[in-house]
């Protein structure tokens, strides 16, 4: 019944649960401003019909990550009213400029999307889709200034009486050491997660083998490929700035994220175990590997953890209670997951190429590699996750770092940013209605697009081309397309004069 602890508890539950559903959104907002660009270009009714289906599943997760989205900030105010006082200066104009630039310009564009397809200009409906999806990144940028100046503050200064923190730099603040490196790397694996559920919804229609969605499934399999190899190839690069930064900026992370309690020259751990109680790494590793990467050498020392607690910058951490290994694991996992990201795209690529994919049970392995797909994006998803533990975990004790180019005293204990009038009792309590609440949205809104998948892309019948079809109704069902009456029905290729050959 630790206040602090119950605290992060809480916090991480419903952060965790909330990027669920951001990294969805973010990722095939470009799937769907790509299928409504293909859409307008090729005024082919499929994929009309394929660009709708994912305007749907779009809005459907962006309901559902708006109403998990709120919670977070509401409790900066209640269990984290300290923390809240202490960053208030600095974080003000980030989360005001989130709601305005960015949240209301991917609102207003999406109901675009929604209501105006038959109302609005084409080219308009397309600059629309563009338009929701930049104002889901814009939106993520701010969201990661303000994550980032908690990991590397800059641009400020302590208050006279030592109970906050004040901007002095706003664009200092705004694009401190760690924010380029951290949005670039997290929005490409956003952009990832969007490619890996476009390929499992189109290896889901592969594996069913109905004729009227293979042609979809192709254009979706093709789309989510290529999109998946240009988004991890650019991932790779980012990351390495992304541990850089970490190298240069939060030692404390580093050497908790490689194990290391003693100076030493750091390897590059392919796997392995941190024996707390006795400060012991036990991996296969590659000698001076993380050296290498950071510095070009192969000999380059980095202080352990016992050496950092004797300095004055870290003189707060007790060694015995850091959780070295949790971060380690965790760090060590999301690596795992980008090699299986790059094996699953070499697969999708080879074996779709030649249609093999499709054959299901065909061609001997090809319907276990069809599973494989669908159930793909767990990989990124447990990447992501992986990855943002390990950041928010590997700066404890400090819920503001002090990182090596932060301003003279100011960084914040997590323990001195709880609200001290929160009981322990009163988290227990919302834990579990968060909980409870959480998993029937959860349940809601996999019925929802489990639906939207289900019923794949319908296009219009001549006679109804004119009557608006994208009102979205959350039973689970397109409202003018299943409750006017109206005998829409997914495509098939023989409607399409012989297109299947």
């Amino acid at each position: 019944m630790d206040q602090v602890l119950l605290s992060r508890i809480q916090f991480a539950f419903t952060a965790g649960y909330h990027f669920i559903f951001v990294p969805i959104t973010i990722g095939i907002g470009l799937i769907m401003a790509i299928f409504v660009t293909r859409a307008f270009r090729s005024k082919d009714p499929e994929d009309d019909a394929l660009a709708r289906m994912w305007v749907k599943i779009y809005t459907a997760t962006f309901a559902i990550g708006v109403a998990t989205g709120i919670t977070m900030e509401f409790s900066f105010g209640t269990n984290w009213a300290a923390y809240s006082r202490f960053v208030g200066d600095i974080f003000g104009a980030p989360l005001a400029a989130e709601a305005l630039f960015a949240f209301f310009l991917e609102s207003i564009f999406l109901g675009f999307l929604i209501f105006g397809r038959k109302k609005i200009k084409p080219s308009l409906y397309v600059a629309s889709a563009w338009l929701t999806f930049a104002g889901s990144a814009l939106s993520a940028l701010w969201i990661l200034i303000a994550n980032s100046w908690m990991q590397t503050p800059a641009g400020a200064m302590l208050s006279p009486d030592g109970t906050e923190a004040v901007i002095t730099d706003f664009f200092a603040a705004a694009f401190n050491p760690s924010t380029l490196p951290r949005y670039a790397h997290t929005v490409l694996s956003l952009l990832v997660m969007g490619a890996f559920v476009t390929i499992a919804v189109a290896a889901w229609y592969m594996h069913k083998h109905k004729s009227g969605r293979l042609v979809a499934a192709r254009k979706m399999m093709f789309t989510g490929v290529l999109v998946g190899i240009l988004s991890t190839g650019c991932l790779l690069v980012s990351a390495h700035a992304s541990a850089v930064e970490v190298w240069e900026e939060q030692p404390t992370k580093m050497a908790m994220m490689e194990g290391l309690y003693e100076t030493e020259v750091p390897g590059l751990a392919v796997a392995g175990f941190v024996d707390e109680s006795a400060e012991e790494l036990s991996a296969i590793e590659i000698p001076g590997g993380t050296s290498f990467l950071a510095t070009g050498t192969w000999d380059t020392e980095y202080p352990g953890l016992n050496e950092l607690a004797q300095t004055e910058q870290f003189a707060d951490i007790n060694v015995d209670e850091m959780p070295v290994n949790f971060v380690f694991q965790t760090y060590h996992l999301m690596v795992a997951m980008f090699g299986l990201i790059c094996l699953i795209l070499v697969l999708a690529l080879v074996f779709g190429r030649r249609k093999l994919i499709e054959a299901g049970k065909g061609i001997a392995g090809m319907k276990g590699l069809q599973w494989v797909l669908i159930l793909s994006p767990i990989v990124p998803f447990l990447a992501i996750q992986a990855g943002w533990f390990t950041a928010e975990i590997g700066r404890q004790p400090y819920v503001v770092y002090p990182s090596n180019s932060a301003p003279d005293g100011v960084s914040l204990l997590t323990s001195e940013g709880v609200s001290a009038s929160v009981q322990p009792f009163e988290l227990v309590i919302t834990l579990v209605l968060f909980v409870v609440v959480y998993v029937l949205l959860f349940i809601g809104w996999a019925r929802v697009v489990g639906r939207f998948v289900a019923e794949g892309p319908v296009f219009d019948k001549p006679e109804a081309a004119n009557q608006a079809d994208t009102d979205i109704s959350f039973k689970g069902v397109v409202a003018s397309d299943a409750d006017d009456g109206r005998d829409d029905e997914p495509l098939d290729e023989t409607e399409k004069g012989g297109d299947a050959k």
